[in-house]
């Protein structure tokens, strides 16, 4: 019988195995079977790990911009010729077909290009003599150490986005990557190794909720970068900003696209299942709910049906269109809320369970789901299933549809579909959501601006990498400066004024 590998910390440049004796299982999502376990870190281990990290950021900190720059440009060249490799790892381990893991690695390696451009984005601003013979001018320097805890569903561009930009400025990072796929957080940490960058400046550490409440609470760790669901970024959040942390935590999602009369049906067909049931819909970008007005919605659920049709369900590595979900207890889950919409009164269009598969049987399938007519008081409408189901609520036009975005209690991304520049304009400047597409359904912005959501949606007040990424992961001097020349002297105990 064949031993299960076990994978690792990486710490300190190099795999450490910590002291626990709590392993977890990693499955092949495709296959429904377990192909190794990954060994779950004790307080003690976070803690050994976090002291690497300190020890690491007080010399990282001051290694020269032009020093720091080199590295990311190797870690990204290293990255762009090697992303196959990754893109294996992505599709063995969360089952997102080989296209898609491509597509997240290159969204992710935008933002290790953008922090290039440390030099740029972390420089300061100066006045000069702002009283007689006083400059005033601004310092941005490191915080130290960054925790950063990130989720299953992206599990090389989502530590892309946190810690590119955490090393670039100059700290240094203890990863939690998710126990389900945490095989790519050890691979980039070895690649950035190779790419020059300093033992401990980058530590990957495993494990579950222990793990997770040690880096929240551990005096040495200044900020946390998280990524996950909303009960738990909210606990997240406060957990870390009760013990001193700076804190960005982006939660979950329910993310409508309003389709209005004189929009292209073609278009939002095509949008409505590329954004629904891409990466199984376990994307918190993902289109979870479709606002159809009533005059195009009986066309719109016609369109979108035809080309689920021709989706072809299976093995992540055979060219299939959708792979498995992350593990049976989430397919499950999933399948469940099929059931709750029909007892609902809802209509399932397309029924994604027991759909012929290209792929072992044993697998963790379930295929794209279609339910119109879904209540807005059903809890297929107001929880994220975080899965390949698309439900069509429909609307009497725009108002209504705007009504029943502001109304959620998310507001991670939406989207319009139209032709109207005026009515486009108006849902950009009403809607209460972070992030908009005017006629594209997943408005991830580039990463020379921010990604983050409103209201349940995000947790901190900085959003992910762009400007508020840099400005999250350095802290501000501002630096009154005075050169005396040797005539000045004198006592003078009134309040400072400028003249």
């Amino acid at each position: 019988m064949t031993e299960t590998a076990i994978l690792d910390h990486y710490v300190g440049g190099s795999a450490w195995a910590g002291t626990s004796t709590r392993t977890g299982d990693v499955y092949n999502p495709a296959l429904g079977t377990v192909q190794k376990q990954v060994r779950l870190a004790t307080a003690s281990d976070v803690s050994d790990a976090v002291a690497v990290a300190v020890d690491a950021a007080s010399s990282w900190r001051n290694a020269s911009i032009a020093k720091r720059q080199q590295v990311m440009f190797a870690f990204r060249e290293l990255l762009n010729a090697r992303k196959d490799d990754l893109a294996a790892i992505l599709t063995a381990e969360h089952g997102k077909v080989i296209s898609d893991a491509l597509g997240e690695i290159a969204r992710g390696m935008e933002v290790v290009e953008f922090a290039c451009g440390v030099g740029h984005l972390t420089k300061g601003a100066y006045s000069e003599n702002v009283s007689t013979g006083i400059d005033v001018y601004s310092l941005r320097q490191p915080v130290g150490v960054v925790g950063i805890i990130s989720p299953f569903n992206f599990p090389a561009m989502v530590p892309l986005w946190f810690f590119s930009i955490a090393i670039a400025a100059g700290n240094a990072v203890v990863l939690k990557p998710s126990e389900k796929d945490p095989t790519a957080a050890n691979w980039m940490a070895e690649l950035f190794s190779e790419a020059g960058l300093p033992d401990g400046v980058f530590n990957v550490v495993h494990g579950d909720k222990e793990s997770v409440d040690a880096l929240l609470s551990h005096p040495d760790v200044a900020a946390i970068s998280f990524v996950g669901s909303t009960p738990i970024a909210k606990y997240v959040y406060e957990t870390a900003t009760s013990h001193g942390k700076r804190v960005q935590a982006l939660g979950g999602a329910k993310n409508h696209m309003l389709v209005l009369p004189d929009a292209d049906l073609d278009l939002a067909g095509d949008a409505a299942v590329n954004a629904g049931f891409g990466s199984a819909g376990e994307r918190c970008m993902a289109v979870s709910v479709v606002l159809a007005v009533d005059s195009v919605a009986d066309a719109l659920v016609a369109k979108v049906s035809e080309r689920m049709a021709t989706l072809r369900t299976g093995d992540g590595t055979r060219g299939c269109d959708m792979g498995p979900l992350i593990t049976k207890v989430h397919r499950d889950k999933v399948a469940s809320y099929i059931d709750v919409a029909a007892s609902d009164g809802a209509t399932v269009v397309v029924d994604g369970r027991g759909i012929e598969i290209d792929g072992d049987p044993n697998g963790f399938w379930l295929g794209p789901t279609l339910i119109d007519k879904v209540p807005t008081s059903s809890t297929v409408y107001t929880d994220e299933i975080f899965g390949p189901v698309l439900s069509i609520v429909r609307v009497e036009g725009y108002e209504e549809g705007l009504e029943i975005i502001n109304a959620s209690r998310y507001g991670n991304g939406t989207a319009i579909f139209t032709n109207d520049g005026g009515a486009a304009r108006r849902f950009q400047h009403e809607v209460t959501v972070g992030m908009i597409g005017i006629n594209v359904p997943i408005p991830v912005p580039v990463a020379y601006h921010s990604f983050g959501g409103w209201k349940a949606s995000l947790f901190g007040d900085a959003k992910a990498y762009g400007p508020h990424g840099f400005d999250f992961y350095t802290a501000e001097k501002a630096v009154t400066s005075r050169w005396l020349d040797p005539s000045h002297g004198g006592l003078n105990l009134g309040f400072p004024q400028h003249d």
